[in-house]
């Protein structure tokens, strides 16, 4: 899901060739921080920038805007020092291949411009222990409802389904709550979560903890509670995405999880952004979703170039600022990650809402475990499988819980050399 958190199709792929200046820019100057950025970024940082020209005193900042997401990875990947930038912008799972390849530096941050963030944000930069760059945007999803039919935001799941049951057949729903933005398994993990199975475990310091897996027992329970009526669905949470958005706005289904690339799309149809984690079985308990980060990341090429510490001076005093985060945003529209950002006014509900659902509920999305097939299935696929098994083809859900919850021990343990 990096490249939906980039907001690119990947066109252009292999078209390396920097829109800016039409060539690979050379070594900077002394006093010249050079950014690389993609289509879509690159033109705005390059309007931020011109805009406000001394967020770092004695440096000039230049951003090289490239063709694709994909051509800007492929520069990237051919770098060298000459022709490197200082800072590049991007994916949070850039992070393991920059730095085993000494491309990227790792940066130390002030405990200050660290509490800006949440810690499963700079976890999603970090590699071996260390953090390579700061958090820009946030990737992930949040639940929304209609307030033409529910007047209040729902406190919990069976809130949800009490609604759905009340309501199915006078207002013709054809589902209760539905993913929209994601699929069925990236999109779908906050409805695992809320009913009491995550595809990871931490503790209470936000660490990671092998060996464990979720409750299977209690999410059977829940499954069959919540979701089921005997053997079978009892229509509210179906097991697959399609048809979902279209019907969230006909008015047909009450509660829906979206991704936050597509926002704009429901406010254009008349939706309020009440962006809102999806509630779990307790009120205090609510689903986490997955809140991968795109960032802004230090490489090796900034010393050499002569610019390291102009470059670290930006990467803390506008990257990870509130007023560069606002100011960015305002004209990229992706939710910010810093949370004074998160919270300004000049930041729209949408933006301001899937911050928040992030800040909230969000869980690192972390490719050495998801990824991971040990177990027999990789999460991607097991997760819509289980969704499939339970909710079409009527099968046991203690067993299939159990199987589920073995898969992903099974990964994650596996996975933590690839850390």
């Amino acid at each position: 899901m990096n490249k939906k958190s980039l907001g690119f199709t990947g066109v252009l792929a292999g078209f390396a060739l920097a829109i800016s200046s039409f060539v690979v820019p050379s070594a900077s100057a002394a006093s010249e921080i050079v950014v690389w950025a993609d289509e879509s970024r690159g033109p705005n940082l390059t309007k931020v920038i011109a805009a406000k020209g001394d967020w770092v005193p004695g440096y000039t900042v230049k951003i090289v805007t490239f063709s694709s997401f994909d051509a800007l990875k492929e520069a990237f990947d051919k770098a060298t020092d000459a022709t490197g930038p200082d800072i590049v912008v991007g994916a949070n799972d850039w992070v393991p291949t920059g730095a085993k390849s000494g491309k990227l530096a790792p940066i130390t941050l002030t405990a200050s411009v660290k509490a800006r963030f949440n810690p499963t944000q700079l976890f999603d930069l970090t590699y071996k222990k260390s953090l390579y760059g700061v958090p820009i945007d946030v990737n992930n999803v949040a639940m929304i409802y209609n307030e033409k039919l529910v007047s209040s935001a729902p406190k919990t799941f069976g809130e949800m389904v009490s609604y759905y049951k009340a309501n199915k057949a006078s207002k013709n729903l054809k589902a209760g709550l539905c993913v929209a933005g994601g699929g069925m398994s990236w999109g779908a993990h906050s409805v695992f979560s809320a009913l009491g199975a995550d595809a990871y475990q931490f503790n209470s310091r936000d660490e990671i903890v092998y060996n464990r897996t979720f409750d299977y027992p209690k999410f059977s329970k829940n499954v069959k509670t919540y979701l089921l009526d005997g053997k079978k669905s009892n229509g509210f949470f179906p097991a697959t995405d399609t048809g979902c958005k279209d019907n969230f706005l006909a008015g047909s289904v009450p509660f829906a999880v979206i991704g936050n690339w597509e926002w704009k799309d429901y406010v254009a149809k008349g939706f309020e952004m009440n962006l809102m984690p999806v509630p779990g079985v307790s009120a205090d308990k609510p689903g986490k979703m997955f809140g991968s980060v795109s960032g802004a990341m230090l490489t090796t090429y900034a010393a050499k170039h002569g610019v390291s510490a102009g470059a670290k001076s930006l990467m803390t005093d506008f990257f990870a600022s509130t007023s560069g985060q606002v100011a960015y945003q305002a004209l990229e529209g992706r939710p910010p990650a810093e949370k004074g950002a998160q919270s300004s006014s000049a930041v729209s509900a949408g933006q301001k809402g899937f911050g928040a659902a992030a800040s909230t509920a969000g869980i690192p999305q972390i490719g050495a475990f998801l990824n991971n097939n040990k177990g027999g299935a990789n999460y991607w696929d097991s997760a819509p499988a289980f969704w499939t098994a339970v909710l079409v083809d009527n099968k046991d859900v203690a067993a299939e819980s159990k199987k589920l919850a073995n898969i992903w021990r099974s990964n994650t343990t596996a996975g933590k050399s690839d850390l």
